[in-house]
């Protein structure tokens, strides 16, 4: 569990790095921009489930 969270980060990371690139270069209101922001916004989601099983 401990390696699929740590990549799970990494992956988030990696999403929100491109998330600002496309934000600066598009526009933060883009398609674009707004596509991989809600894609982010799943991996986040993801990431705090994982937090609750690890705590029951």
């Amino acid at each position: 569990m401990e390696a699929a969270k740590e990549n799970l980060l990494m992956t988030i990371e990696s999403y929100r790095q491109e998330m600002i690139k496309l934000g600066v270069a598009s526009g933060f209101n883009s398609p674009e921009t707004i596509k991989i922001s809600q894609m982010l916004d799943q991996l986040i989601i993801k990431y705090q489930q994982m937090q609750v099983q690890l705590l029951h």
